[in-house]
């Protein structure tokens, strides 16, 4: 297993559907922004061998769309949004946090399957 090391910080690989804290800034227009957790969603077979991976953002926000995926992290209700994904370094990664609930994560996987259907 690989390691990260992330702003002065060194923890083990995510995998795939761990919640990690990310520095989302610099973004340009809608995208969404600040640090704030993601769910990482490149497989484990990628996340090990990649210096890049791909993330959706979760937010609090209360706009419900069929591309976010409701969910509640730490006691906190919210979305992860679908079609916000993003490739990033893994050096914008500042912590591991948690995993996402299994139950919420084959809603995920069925939400991306739908956003990338012909």
């Amino acid at each position: 297993m690989g390691v990260v090391k992330a702003r002065s910080k060194t923890f083990p690989r995510p995998k795939r559907f761990d919640i990690v804290l990310v520095v989302l800034d610099p973004t340009v227009g809608s995208e969404i922004r600040k640090t704030r957790p993601c769910v990482m969603l490149s497989p484990d077979e990628a996340n090990t061998v990649s210096n890049t991976v791909v993330v959706a953002p979760m937010t609090t926000g209360t706009d419900a769309y069929p591309t976010r995926v409701p969910c509640t992290f730490r006691r906190k209700k919210g979305y992860v949004v679908v079609d916000q994904l993003r490739t990033i370094d893994t050096t914008r990664i500042v912590q591991i946090l948690g995993i996402l609930d299994s139950t919420v994560q084959k809603a995920v996987l069925a939400s991306l399957a739908a956003f990338f259907a012909p």
